[in-house]
């Protein structure tokens, strides 16, 4: 419709009447608003496209397509190659639709469009389009089944061969070329020659040929060039324009050995080329010669041609070009040639010729049309010496090639030798000249005379030069040669005077009437009278040839030399003169035995001889003269009709001239022959003497003498019967009686001939089952063919059974291909005896059938039967269903799907189930005798659908034979359930075993990929269901109709069904699903009234399935949602399923949600959200006690977590399958064993593999504690139940490298993530929810964020860590929210108040946790200029998740989320006492490790001592130790004096610090220590005036005897560290106890918590939580770094030493950290930065002051 103008782009403004054609409908909307309108509903528009037009659009649409997709997934090659096809049917097909192309070539164009299509289907994995010869597609509804399943195979073949031809054309292999020779017998050569270069200053003839140089022998005519003295050809206008194409070359030219291009070249101008003017001009003289091997080129292995350019651009210099100087004038021209072929180098200076060359299939018309760009009429044709391979019947031809050989002169009275010149001419028998018969080479026209070479001075010239006569038909036995020969003398003075020295001539015709001979001719040499020379009359009567001169003298002995006019003298005899001559004629013969039976009535007496002589004639000549020769064969028969000697001799030379038109070289004369037959003959009683002879021959067959012309005669018994009959027509006006007995008598002659043994006449038989067939066609338009019918019958018949048996099933295959078939009446007589043949070989004892013959009989049967035009057809295939359908069953049935055999046979079952009607299937039922019979076929039917459904037998792209089949096999299908109804539902008659294999077949084809029409294109989908509709609705309505007619029936299909049934359901067809969903409901309700167990079978059976089904990728949202629906809805109407079935509706519809979730992900490149799915499958399995299933899924989940290298995890994943093991000796149940085949048997052998595996993994996981518990439990086993010592002691061996590892190894601390995923954007597993996520070694806040956002690109980062609100979580868009949470040790009982080395603390402080806190600082209230520590409060909030960490995954969701608040004081309390407990730590370890670096000792105090802070005391004295506000807050009195004895408690910690830095001392430090000293004294001064004195007990003072490797410090839980945050994953060492004032346990203990250091806080500048921002600059990044430093243990400090550098910068700025006091928030480093800057600068002046050295990269 887009040619009618539009007013907007969505409306057409039409005119009344107008047509219009609705394309497609968009969403089934079509407005139209008027008020007069007609609608056409049935009207079919055909489009005004042509069908290959259409088929075009079409196959272009769907190509570009696939086009984009291949240019998405980067395919560059296949996209180039789709482009380029797609480009050449876009070009094609504006030719097709301009309309402009010739019928010739649009049927050409269609044969290359359909071949690219189909070409390009192929590579593409698109469907196979079937057609027929004229390339139309194939209709199937139209189309036989044998048909379409042949047109599958040759489209298939043929579309094979193309790919390999492209193959091979890509690897440039020899086979270039060769598939368009295959088919051709003649070639043609076509040179181009482009140039010359050869400097010898006078004109030249260049003359060149095909030559053989094995057999010296030139196979062409020559093509001559006449080229000019100034380098140019001699006619200017052929300049560029040289071209010659040789002709008629034939297959067996192309296998030469070798084949080369020669030209000889002649100078034509003075005798020697430095004589002057006075010389005699214009002698041929010889120059030199070229040569070139063109083997190559003739085999097709050299043809540089592309597609676009048929002439190659590379020019061939034909070298080398030798001059006759190099070689001499007195060598014969061929061995001049060869020697030059033979040569190796020759140095030719440049000269040569460059001619370009390309070999061409077909004869010179075909060239002519096919490469009407290269041989047009210009082009010259040099023709072969010779017949092409093939002699066409209307090629009339008649050259005579006369060759001058050589000869010898006598020199006579000269001295030297004479320089002899031949002139050739053509003469009548009066003497007179026939103008221009002479030519000397193509390109030329003829001359009158032609003068040969001149050789100077030899005795024996070798002239080799070969020139074509060409005189019309008529003259030729009128005509002969004359040759002169005279003598040439340099001096052109001299030169006029010389006359011919003698004269030769031969005739063309014999005196018999036969053309002269080929081969060679020694002439006689006449001399005499110049005149009588040239008298015809004188010289006509003498012999011509030496062997003519000798077979004269030899009777009588006479000298006949006296009857010469010529005075000859005594040296003529010594002349000679040698020529050869070869005859390519259709009209002449040399054959005088052909001649003599044309002429056989002026030579009758000869007639027999003639006739048998006509046997050893040459093919060739005999089809020259075919109607000739047959004229002549009739005539004797008819006329010499009294002597029967004839008759038998005539039979036989027809028989020859059959059999010779049937080779390959005479093809072509099969129409010559068969236009004979029906115009030209005429021997109307020619047949009665024809079947006499052949009755006579078949009827003696056990002579042997006759067995080679009885095996002939039945060869061309076709023909022979054409003549026959023929004969019969034109005598029709006789009574017919005795031909029908002769006939008749014939078939009885043949019957016995095949009844007798075999090995006698074996050959004979053969070709009588070959040949036989071919006669009918003929015969029945004079015979009876119902008789006809039963003499074949009778002629089968006789044949001995297991004798010849592919012989005649041939035999019968061509009876059924001829017209006899076709006729209703004739089928009657013969099928009966084909159906007995072909159940015979099919029958299942038949010891070896011959598949390939029988099919082909079988199939061909088939084909006549479906056709329209044969006559009622079917009782025939009634009797064909009885007899062979189960037969053909059994076959296919046990038949290889490797068979080549296979397909036809299918076709053939097929062929007959689409050709029986519903009254045949009924019949067919009722054939059987006995209700088992039926049980047997159709379980027998049944299993062979179903297999042939799952294993294919077609390719998959044979797209239309597939939905055939289908669709006959559906048809079929519902004919027998009719037969379940029947017979087998009843009570008594129920056969479970039909039923079960009815269903597994229905839904085997139901689900079978061909019809799943969702997986296809939507022009393959439209296809499909405009031809076939959707056949699964059919059948699944069906399987639901036949499911609710088992009635009670249907608990023995449960739960076997249910999987089927589920596989029904899952097919994503909405109508379907409606229709067969409910069948669980009545399952379900079924199993509820009759067992216990059985809804525990159904459940668990459903669950089994549908969790395959599911993983298979069947199943979708829509389906979960139907599927809830319908059993809601069922089960609510329900009186007793109202509750569990809503239960187990919701049950399986969240099994599926999990399902879908876990397969959608599975092609998700994140292998973490595949992990959360798996686990949530997991545990829904676990929930409903599905170990088989739930083990599966526990491999699947342990296999991701090694690919990720998750050691730790993989190990607890496979715990979950150990835990469900025992340690006892009980056999494992299957399902147990599950995956990694462990080939065990006990429940304990299972475990103890399982242990060893999580061990190793825990060990690669550095999880040394979890290795150790099991280890025990393992060693239990070892010891006390299976007394295994050996792997005991490995084990013990294994255990203590733990507990070394635990000590010594490096073991870095994991960070924690919170991540909260918000928006609808998120599937429903992460929805809204937060996750605790566990970071791998050394892992960054920032990689972690990159990883997240990866997996999440369209996710947004949200920039608060404060809980979003309700706009964003029911937002469509993705939020994600991450922050670091400090985990919440949980220490062991068994560890609590007792000194614990470090090491084993670290490992409990990130692992084995469950609770996780995250601190924001906020104000509350008005900011205090003076004094911001007195509104700061903290946000804490506590996350606890649903399982431990770690556990079998890196992440968990969180369950509970507390949040509480901190008050400034409680805050300042915190911080308290974390300095203190960090003082104690350093102490303590300088205690007991005397050889610990003093630098972080020096920093850690200068930073409390400093004057400019003195301790960070002063804010809190402003804040809280204010009349003010106690007065404002009585409540906090406790609290203040806890603070103030924390204040106290540090003076003796400090005072400890600088007594150990003061032992420690260096000469370096003692300023630094000096000055230390003197700020302490006045510390300690203000606060013991203010706070009070506190004295520490000596246990933390004395220093304690350490153990080897660890640092042991006592680890007691202070009540005084009472609210300590959680959320350190690096807080240093743990702190010690205080000796603080009993108030201080007033305050609930918080056992396991982790100190948080006072190192990592910092104030806030923001006012309300949600403002602050997470900020990841470099200070947050040190501050991970410092966590994870201080986190390391002093025997880890011994594997890795740090540079003491890099630890005093850490100090330096831990020291900073601590003098502000200044709180840090969980993750944030919310900091002054000028403040902080100018700090860290004042502290390194008082250092360097102090006499510190300070490291160069510190400064920087």
């Amino acid at each position: 419709t887009s040619h009618i103008p539009t007013n907007s782009g969505a409306e057409l403004s039409l005119q009344v009447g107008d047509t219009v054609h609705i394309l497609e409908m968009y969403e089934g909307r079509l407005q139209i608003t008027s008020k007069y309108l007609a609608v056409a509903q049935h009207e079919t528009v055909i489009p005004g496209e042509l069908p290959l037009g259409q088929e075009l659009t079409s196959t272009l649409r769907e190509w570009a397509v696939i086009w984009h997709k291949l240019y998405v997934d980067n395919k560059t090659t296949q996209f180039r190659h789709v482009q380029q096809m797609t480009y050449s049917l876009i070009e094609w097909r504006s030719q097709i639709l301009s309309g402009t192309l010739p019928k010739d070539e649009l049927a050409e164009l269609k044969k290359k469009v359909t071949a690219k299509i189909d070409y390009g289907n192929r590579i593409l994995g698109l469907d196979l389009v079937v057609r027929d010869d004229n390339g139309n597609i194939l209709d199937p509804d139209e189309t036989s089944t044998i048909s379409l399943f042949k047109a599958h195979e040759t489209a298939s073949k043929r579309i094979d061969e193309r790919i390999q031809e492209e193959k091979s054309l890509q690897q440039n292999l020899d086979l270039r070329g060769q598939p368009i020779f295959n088919t051709t017998h003649t070639y043609s050569l076509y040179v181009n020659f482009k140039n010359f270069v050869c400097n010898i200053g006078e004109d030249a003839e260049l003359l060149m040929s095909l030559y053989d140089p094995d057999l010296s022998k030139f196979i062409s005519e020559n093509y001559l060039v006449r080229w000019g003295s100034n380098g140019m050809p001699k006619e200017i206008e052929k300049l560029n324009n040289l071209q010659a194409v040789f002709t008629d070359l034939s297959s067996s030219d192309l296998i030469r050995p070798k084949i080369s291009l020669v030209c000889q070249i002649v100078r034509v101008g003075h005798m020697e080329l430095k004589d002057g003017k006075k010389h005699t001009c214009g002698l041929r003289r010889p120059f030199g010669v070229a040569v070139m091997d063109i083997t190559d080129i003739i085999h097709g292995k050299v043809d540089d041609e592309e597609k676009q350019h048929f002439i190659p651009q590379r020019q061939l210099i034909m070298s080398p070009l030798i001059t006759s100087h190099v070689i001499g004038e007195n060598e014969p021209l061929t061995s001049v040639f060869n020697k030059v072929i033979a040569a190796k180098e020759v140095n030719h200076k440049g000269q040569g010729l460059w001619v370009s060359l390309k070999l061409l299939p077909g004869d010179l018309a075909q060239v002519q049309k096919d490469f009407s760009h290269l041989v047009d009429r210009s082009t010259a044709v040099a023709r072969k010496m010779g017949f092409p391979e093939i002699i066409l019947p209307g090629d009339v031809r008649n050259d005579i090639y006369v060759t001058l050989v050589q000869g010898e002169f006598d020199k006579g009275k000269k001295k030297t030798p004479k320089n002899v010149e031949v002139t050739m001419s053509v003469h009548d028998e009066d003497g007179n000249l026939q103008e221009k018969a002479i030519h000397p080479g193509a390109g030329y026209e003829g001359v009158s005379e032609y003068k040969s070479v001149v050789y100077y001075q030899v005795k024996q010239p070798c002239w080799y030069e070969t020139v074509k006569v060409s005189i019309a038909i008529e003259e030729v036995s009128r005509c002969h040669l004359r040759f002169t020969f005279r003598h040439r003398s340099s001096q052109e003075s001299r030169d006029k005077s010389e006359r011919a020295f003698g004269m030769g001539f031969v005739k063309l015709m014999n005196a018999d009437g036969t053309t002269l001979q080929d081969g060679k001719h020694n002439l006689i040499v006449y001399k005499g009278d110049n005149k009588k020379m040239e008298d015809a009359k004188c010289y006509l009567t003498l012999p011509c040839t030496k062997m003519e001169m000798e077979e004269k003298e030899a009777p009588s002995g006479k000298n006949l030399h006296h009857l010469a006019n010529f005075t000859p003298t005594k040296d003529s005899t010594k002349d000679s003169f040698q020529i050869a001559t070869l005859i390519c004629s259709t009209k002449l013969t040399q054959n005088v035995d052909l001649l003599g039976l044309l002429n056989w009535r002026s030579n009758s007496q000869n007639i027999a001889h003639n006739l048998r002589k006509l046997m050893e004639v040459e093919g060739g000549e005999i089809v020259k003269f075919l109607q000739d020769t047959l004229d002549a064969l009739f005539n004797i028969m008819m006329e010499m009709s009294e002597n029967e000697t004839y008759d038998f001799l005539v039979f036989d030379a027809l028989v020859f001239i059959i059999s010779l038109i049937g080779d390959i070289k005479f093809q072509h004369f099969n129409p010559v022959l068969e236009t004979y037959i029906y115009k030209h003959f005429s021997a109307t009683l020619a047949y009665m003497k024809l079947t006499k002879v052949l009755n006579c021959y078949v009827g003696n067959a056990d002579d042997s003498s006759k067995t080679e012309l009885l095996f002939a005669a039945l060869k061309a018994l076709k023909y022979l019967f054409r003549f026959i009959v023929q004969s019969r027509i034109l005598h029709l006006s006789e009574e017919g009686d005795e031909f029908n007995d002769t006939i008749r008598k014939l078939f009885l002659s043949f019957n016995v001939l095949m009844d007798r043994p075999l090995e006698e006449a074996v050959k004979i038989k053969g070709a009588a089952l070959k040949y036989l067939p071919s006669i009918i066609n003929d015969v029945k338009l004079v015979f009876d063919p119902v008789e006809l019918s039963v003499l074949f019958s009778k002629f089968i018949q006789s044949i001995p059974d297991n004798q010849l048996v592919r012989q005649k099933l041939n035999c019968m295959t061509k009876i059924v291909e001829s017209d006899l078939f076709k006729q209703s009446e004739c089928r009657d007589a013969l099928l009966p005896l084909l159906i007995d043949q072909l159940s015979g070989q099919l029958d299942d004892n038949s010891n070896k059938p011959d598949h390939e013959a029988c099919s082909q009989l079988l199939s061909s049967v088939l084909e006549v039967l479906d056709r329209k035009d044969v006559g009622p057809t079917a009782v025939h295939i009634q009797l064909i269903m009885e007899r062979l359908l189960r037969r053909i069953n059994r076959t296919v049935i046990g038949m290889s799907r490797q068979s080549p055999h296979i397909g036809i046979f299918v076709a053939c079952m097929t062929a007959i189930l689409r050709q029986m009607d519903d009254f045949h299937y009924n019949h067919y039922i009722n054939t059987f005798k006995t209700r088992q019979d039926i049980i047997d076929f159709l379980m027998e039917t049944f299993i062979m659908f179903k297999d042939l459904i799952g294993k294919n037998v077609y390719a998959a792209d044979w797209m239309v034979m597939n939905m055939m089949q289908s669709r006959v096999f559906l048809r079929a299908v519902n004919q027998f359930t009719s037969v379940l109804n029947r017979f087998f539902l009843d009570q008594a008659n129920f056969e479970l075993q039909l039923w079960n294999n009815y269903f597994h077949l229905a839904v085997a084809f139901l689900t079978h990929e061909s019809l799943q029409l969702e997986t296809f294109s939507q022009a393959k989908r439209n296809k499909i269901i405009k031809k076939y509709g959707d056949m699964r609705k059919e059948i699944g309505f069906k399987i639901r109709d036949m499911w609710y007619n088992l009635g009670p029936h249907k608990i023995k299909f449960i739960p076997a069904m249910v999987g089927p049934i589920l596989e029904v359901t899952l097919v994503p067809e909405p109508e379907l699903r409606k229709a067969t969903i409910p069948i669980f409901f009545d399952m379900m309700q079924f199993a509820v009234y009759l067992t216990w167990f059985l809804p525990f079978q159904f459940e668990n059976e459903l669950i089994t399935k549908l969790d395959q089904e599911v993983e298979g990728g069947r199943g979708d949202e829509q389906y979960k949602i139907l599927l809830e629906k319908l059993l809601l809805e069922h089960c609510r109407k329900h009186k007793y399923l109202s509750a569990s079935g809503e239960v187990f509706a919701l049950l399986v519809s969240s099994l599926l949600e999990n399902l879908l979730d876990y397969r959608t992900i599975m092609h998700d490149e994140s292998k973490e959200n595949r992990m959360s799915c798996t686990v949530n499958v997991l545990n829904f399995y676990k929930e409903k006690k599905r170990e088989d299933i739930y083990i599966r899924y526990l491999y699947k989940l342990r296999d991701l977590h090694t690919d990720c290298e998750n050691f730790t995890e993989a190990a607890y994943t496979l715990l979950l399958h150990a835990e469900l093991l025992q340690w006892s000796e009980k056999p494992c149940v299957p399902h147990l064993l599950q995956r990694d085949s462990y080939y065990v048997y006990s429940q304990q052998e299972l475990k103890e593999k399982l242990y060893q595996e999580i061990i190793s993994f825990f060990d690669r996981g550095k999880m040394w504690e979890k290795a150790i518990q099991l280890s025990k439990e393992l060693a239990d086993m070892y010891e006390n139940k299976v007394f295994d010592y050996e792997g005991l002691g490995n084990l013990l061996k294994k255990r203590a490298t733990f507990y070394e590892n635990i000590m010594k190894a490096m073991r870095p601390q994991p960070e924690y993530f919170a991540v909260g995923y918000y928006g609808q954007g998120f599937p429903s597993f992460l929805r809204n929810k937060i996750f605790i996520y566990r970071g791998k070694e050394y892992e960054r806040r920032e990689d972690f964020n990159l990883k997240l956002l990866t997996q999440f690109p369209s996710a947004e980062k949200m920039t608060s860590t404060a809980p979003p609100g309700e706009e964003i979580k029911s937002s469509p868009k993705q939020y994600v929210q991450c922050f670091i949470v400090k985990p919440v040790m949980n220490l062991p009982p068994n560890y609590k108040d007792k000194p614990v080395p470090e090491q084993i603390l670290n490992y409990y402080r990130a692992n084995e946790v469950q609770q996780f806190t995250h601190s924001r600082p906020f104000r509350k209230g008005e900011k205090d200029p003076e004094n911001e520590f007195a509104t700061m409060w903290i946000e804490r909030t506590t996350y606890t998740t649903a399982y431990s960490f770690p556990g079998i995954l890196k992440w968990f969701e969180v369950k509970q989320v507390t949040t509480e608040e901190i008050s400034p004081l409680e805050n300042a309390i915190e911080t308290m006492e974390l300095t203190n407990e960090k003082i104690s730590n350093i102490v303590q370890q300088h205690v007991w490790d005397r050889s610990l670096p003093v630098h972080p000792l020096s920093m850690l105090l200068n930073g409390i001592v400093d004057p400019a802070v003195m301790g960070g005391y002063t804010n809190y004295e402003k804040a809280f130790f204010t009349e003010k506000y106690l007065q404002e807050h009585p409540e906090d009195q406790d609290k203040i004096e806890l603070l103030k004895q924390l204040i106290a408690l540090q003076m003796p910690l400090l005072a400890e610090g600088i007594r150990i830095h003061g032992e420690k001392l260096t000469e370096q430090l003692k300023p630094l220590h000096d000055r230390l000293t003197a700020c302490f004294k006045e510390l300690k001064k203000k606060v013991e005036k203010q706070y009070g004195v506190i004295t520490l007990p000596p246990s933390l003072t004395e220093r304690k005897p350490s153990r080897s490797g660890s640092v042991v410090l006592p680890y007691i839980m202070s009540s005084t560290l009472r609210r300590l945050s959680v959320t350190s994953v690096a807080s240093s060492v743990v702190s010690t106890s205080s000796t603080s004032s009993d108030s201080t346990s007033s305050r609930p203990g918080s056992d396991g918590s982790i100190l948080e250091p006072l190192l990592e806080r910092r104030i806030s500048t923001a006012s309300r939580p949600e403002d602050l921002p997470i900020k990841e600059d470099g200070d947050n990044r040190i501050c991970k770094l410092k966590r994870k430093e201080w986190s390391i243990s002093k025997s880890q400090v011994i594997v890795e030493k740090e540079p003491e550098m890099e630890l005093t910068l850490k100090m330096v700025t831990h020291t900073h950290t601590h003098t502000h006091a200044i709180i840090k928030s969980q993750q944030e480093i919310l900091v002054f930065p000028l403040l902080s800057a100018m700090l860290v600068i004042g502290n390194f002046i008082k250092l360097w002051e102090g006499g510190v050295q300070i490291p160069k990269a510190l400064v920087i």
